[in-house]
């Protein structure tokens, strides 16, 4: 199966900017979609963005729109989040997922997704 791991958290100040990786590894070649989600304290863990693999199509919710871009490097086998202007309200344990599922683009994401990396934390200070 696929094994993700996820990278590049830490701490930075509001408006600064973060690049999140998700390596996979293990039978990459049968991935339709990948994605990321996020979980703050207390709250419940929210789907972020899309990437369906084979068209490279991405889909963004609401909240990260023009802010955050979801990417893919095929040859390395990595997903990345780019996140800019980053907000106190975004810090959240982030988590890169996958699946196989033939449904999974954009928004049906959030239900599909059912391989997970161990996530890495975010955390914007004001």
């Amino acid at each position: 199966q696929v094994q993700l791991m996820e990278s590049g958290g830490g701490s930075v100040q509001a408006g600064g900017s973060l690049r999140l990786s998700c390596a996979a590894s293990g039978s990459t070649y049968s991935i339709r979609c990948m994605g990321w989600f996020r979980q703050a304290p207390g709250k419940e863990r929210e789907w972020v963005a899309t990437i369906v693999t084979a068209g490279i199509s991405t889909v963004y919710a609401g909240s990260v729109k023009g802010r955050f871009t979801i990417s893919q490097d095929n040859a390395k086998n990595t997903l990345y989040l780019q996140m800019n202007s980053l907000k106190p309200e975004n810090t959240a344990m982030y988590y890169c997922a996958a699946t196989s599922r033939p449904v999974c683009g954009g928004t049906y994401f959030a239900a599909a997704a059912n391989v997970w990396g161990q996530g890495t934390q975010v955390t914007v200070s004001s």
